[in-house]
């Protein structure tokens, strides 16, 4: 018998799907058209730079007089009520003389050179600087420091004549010649003024002797009955010029009073320094020591009494320039000080040079140099 079977049902093919559909691809957006560029910001006008006419529109008074007042000129009588409206019109108008207009009208600069040391040399002759800088200030020149390490004197010359000064100072760093002095007269320099040992022919000069320094520190200690010197030499570079004739003063003293001999002794100014010439003194034999100047016989003072030395039992110490904390300390330190002219007056000597370049050249000094007793020696 044959098997019955259920009728096939014929498949059928899936629908699609009824549901949401997948968003389509977006668009492409538009580039944003080009911004036109905003127009620069005006730019302020430069203000319009003051004249000397402004001033005198300002002032009331003619644009001599205001040149008369500003330049300083000394030739010309201008009442103070009228400097002072002149003054008050520059300053508040700003109006600034034009410095190489000026030169160009007066011949020459107002610029004074001072080329100094490139080394500490200690506060008075700091002092006396700032006292000759104040007052060529208040005479209206225009004081250019210059340093000058290593340069030789021709060297010096030629750097310090591309400069035009009216006026050069030196003060020691750098020795010069009559030659140096010629070539910055020639290139318009009214007046060279050195400061040193010895005048240079053609220029002003101040006398500064340190070996007479020196000598009068040896003629202290020797009169004090002291006969094996030493004298510090500062380790520092740059000091030679003082420290070798000082240490030359001290040895004629000492040969010329029959002493036994004197000591150079190299020192730092640094307490290290100063503690390793002590530790070693005894060795040395030496019963006082010229320590250079104040600063340094301070230090060394310091580290003899740290090393167990008396002072002035054992080793007398002597310093110079009269240092105030030579005064203060115990035992109050002696010292040699230099008769040294006031700034104040070497700024006449300078501006008396510039007015009449022709005036033979003077010369102060040399300097007395003084030794001072007190407790230490």
């Amino acid at each position: 018998m044959s098997q019955s079977s259920k009728p096939r049902t014929a498949s059928t093919a899936p629908t699609p799907s009824t549901g949401p559909t997948a968003p389509a691809a977006p668009a492409p957006r538009a580039l944003p058209a080009p911004r036109t560029p905003a127009p620069p910001a005006p730019v302020p006008p430069t203000p319009a730079i003051p004249t000397s006419a402004d001033v005198a529109r300002l002032a009331g008074v003619s644009r001599a007089t205001v040149s008369y007042v500003l330049n300083n000129a000394a030739s010309v009588r201008i009442s103070e009520p009228t400097r002072l409206k002149v003054r008050q019109a520059a300053e508040e108008l700003g109006y600034v003389p034009h410095a190489a207009a000026r030169s160009l009208r007066a011949g020459h600069t107002r610029i004074v050179l001072l080329a100094g040391w490139h080394v500490h040399v200690g506060p008075p002759y700091g002092s006396f600087l700032g006292e000759l800088q104040t007052a060529l200030h208040r005479m209206d020149y225009t004081v250019v420091q210059y340093g000058s390490p290593g340069l030789s004197g021709d060297e010096a010359a030629r750097a310090w004549a591309e400069l035009r000064p009216v006026a050069v100072i030196s003060v020691g760093g750098v020795v010069l010649s009559e030659h140096n002095v010629e070539t910055l007269k020639r290139a318009g320099a009214r007046a060279v003024v050195t400061v040193g040992p010895a005048p240079v022919p053609g220029a002003h000069a101040l006398v500064l002797d340190q070996a007479q320094l020196g000598a009068r520190a040896a003629a202290h200690l020797l009169e004090r009955g002291r006969r094996r010197i030493g004298v510090v030499v500062p380790a520092e570079g740059g000091l030679e010029p003082f420290s070798g004739p000082r240490l030359e003063g001290v040895r004629r003293a000492v040969r010329a009073a029959g002493g036994a001999g004197v000591a150079a002794l190299p020192m730092a100014c640094t307490e290290e320094s100063a503690a390793a010439l002590a530790a070693g003194w005894r060795s040395g034999g030496l019963d006082a020591v010229f320590a250079y100047n104040d600063e340094y016989a301070l230090l060394l003072m310091a580290a003899l009494h740290d090393a167990g030395l008396r002072v002035p039992a054992d080793v007398a110490v002597i310093g110079a320039d009269d240092l105030l904390l030579g005064r203060l300390l115990r035992p109050r330190l002696s010292t040699v000080r230099f008769g040294m002219p006031t700034g104040e007056r070497l700024a006449e000597l300078v501006d008396r040079a510039v007015r009449e370049p022709a005036r033979t050249a003077e010369r102060y000094g040399p300097a007395a140099a003084e030794a001072v007793r007190r407790e230490s020696t």
